[in-house]
């Protein structure tokens, strides 16, 4: 009989320790895919061909690799009234942009993981040689919009307006 509770408490205890072990690398995983950005916690805007502020619709491209996001709009002599590009960053914090070899004016829109805007620079200018200006949000954002100059004043945009 001794021996039986010995063999129960035995295996209990082998099972309480494998579910423990079995929790703990289910959570790392889920850790180590949220770094490496194979879990999202963000609106994935890739497939979007269009975002809109109140009635107007920008066409965007995306910059999502390093090597778009590098290049931006980069060497660009014209930027169609209804055309944009959006930087997508895997999540929040302060995305600086400069304009070096960016040769149109732009409007730079800073927007949360809620798609809010929390931060803009209007009429930034272009950049053709060292030190260019570098521009920052202050509050955190986790997407950077940029448009030609005066849209911001055009759309009368403000801080917390939502993308739609």
């Amino acid at each position: 009989m001794f021996k039986k509770r010995i063999v129960v408490v035995f295996i209990f205890c082998f099972l309480l320790i494998l579910f423990f072990l079995i929790a703990l690398y289910y959570n790392q995983i889920g850790n180590r895919e949220e770094i490496v950005g194979e879990k999202n916690n963000y609106l994935d805007l890739s497939s979007f061909s269009e975002i809109c502020f109140k009635s107007f619709c920008f066409e965007i491209e995306v910059a999502q690799t390093s090597e778009e996001k590098k290049q931006g709009l980069m060497f660009r002599e014209y930027l169609p009234e209804n055309k944009g590009m959006l930087f997508e960053f895997n999540q929040e914090g302060i995305h600086s942009i400069w304009m070096k070899n960016t040769l149109i004016l732009l409007d730079i829109i800073w927007l949360d993981k809620n798609l809010e805007v929390v931060f803009m620079k209007e009429n930034a200018l272009p950049c053709k040689s060292d030190p260019c200006p570098v521009y920052s949000n202050l509050i955190p954002a986790q997407y950077v919009l940029e448009v030609n100059a005066g849209k911001v004043k055009e759309l009368e945009l403000e801080i917390g307006d939502k993308l739609q």
